[in-house]
């Protein structure tokens, strides 16, 4: 049996699915990843089922070290610097580490989270159908908290099938929202200004919840409601007017009234969206959200589609050295090494 040995990891990193479902009404918060295309991008690569467990990576960076035999691994979400033995590794490609190798990965670029399947998935005990940790819950597993060096996931041995890559489709643009359900709390110029504003997201957010930075919004009849549900994406206006984006571990309810909800097609976007990078918001219809939602799931079934055998762009340094890439090589002073004219003194002074 291979492993795949977490020699050094940052905050914010865990194993997380495509959530844990079925059980909001006991208070049990979904989880799951941040950015679920990312996650299903990734498991494509390896051949796992598209929502199967993986490492979520946080902004900081992580080395992972193959014992026991080889691990074929692949790696999606926010671009960062990525290489096994010096070799870079692209994103959205899957890579094998032979025993012994590591697998380094910088500071993400752009982004917030990545995601590292390994081919044959993760082991754990499931609970609600989930191996999704919520640190706060000390829900989870392998592990039911972030990772940490000396973290071990015991693997099958990578096969020899050749390295793949896929090409994801750009996406961009204003955060799309539904507005409400309780938009009718505010007036509309605060509506008018929360779609009209500039948005960034404070340093101080986590899965939980991301922290709005921008103008505030105040309520029409104060920012008490009785608590009700809430989902993915929903956009809450505490008492200081700084909306809340609630993300991937919120709780279940909540008592201030929620100005618009993230579609599901955008969430991803939204989480990847590093703190301090300004966007905005632009509501769409329902009938909208539902449509983008179809083609968002019919992006993620398409994604074993498009995988494609990754064409090696490795060359040989030291072949590099010893050829002639310049060619036929001449001297700018003397006319007799120009190839293709005449030595005849009387073409020259």
């Amino acid at each position: 049996m291979s492993t795949l040995v977490v020699a050094q990891i940052g905050p914010a990193s865990s194993v997380q699915d495509g959530g844990r479902f079925g059980a909001q009404r006991y208070g049990l918060t979904p989880s799951g990843a941040m950015d679920k295309l990312s996650l299903a991008a990734a498991n494509s690569l390896v051949g796992n089922a598209l929502l199967a467990a993986a490492i979520e990576i946080g902004p900081f960076g992580a080395t992972f070290t193959a014992k026991g035999g080889s691990v074929r691994v692949a790696l999606s979400g926010a671009p960062r610097p990525a290489d096994v033995a010096k070799r870079q590794v692209e994103m959205n490609t899957s890579v094998t580490l032979s025993e012994g190798e590591k697998l380094t990965l910088g500071f993400a670029r752009g982004g917030s989270f990545s995601y590292l399947a390994i081919a044959g998935g993760i082991s754990g005990e499931p609970m609600f159908n989930s191996l999704s940790v919520n640190a706060r819950a000390g829900l989870g597993s392998p592990y039911p908290r972030p990772l940490q060096s000396g973290d071990v996931f015991e693997v099958a041995p990578a096969g020899d099938a050749p390295e793949l890559r896929l090409e994801l489709p750009k996406a961009g643009g204003p955060i799309r929202v539904v507005m409400g359900p309780q938009d009718d709390e505010f007036s509309d110029e605060m509506k008018a200004q929360f779609l009209g504003s500039d948005w960034t997201i404070s340093a101080t957010s986590d899965r939980m919840g991301y922290r709005l930075e921008g103008p505030p919004i105040r309520h029409l009849h104060g920012h008490n409601i009785v608590s009700d549900g809430t989902v993915d994406g929903s956009i809450q206006v505490p008492g200081n007017g700084a909306p809340i984006v609630l993300m991937a571990d919120r709780g279940t309810s909540g008592g201030y009234p929620k100005i618009a909800t993230v579609i599901t097609a955008d969430f991803g976007r939204l989480a990847q969206t590093p703190a301090g990078t300004p966007f905005r918001f632009k509501a769409v219809s329902m009938a909208e959200a539902q449509a983008e939602r179809r083609r968002y799931k019919d992006l993620l079934r398409s994604l074993p589609g498009r995988v494609t055998e990754l064409t090696s762009s490795a060359f040989n340094i030291d072949a590099l050295f010893t050829a002639n890439v310049a060619g036929h090589a001449v001297s700018a002073t003397d006319v007799t090494t120009w190839p293709g004219l005449a030595l005849d003194s009387s073409d020259h002074p």
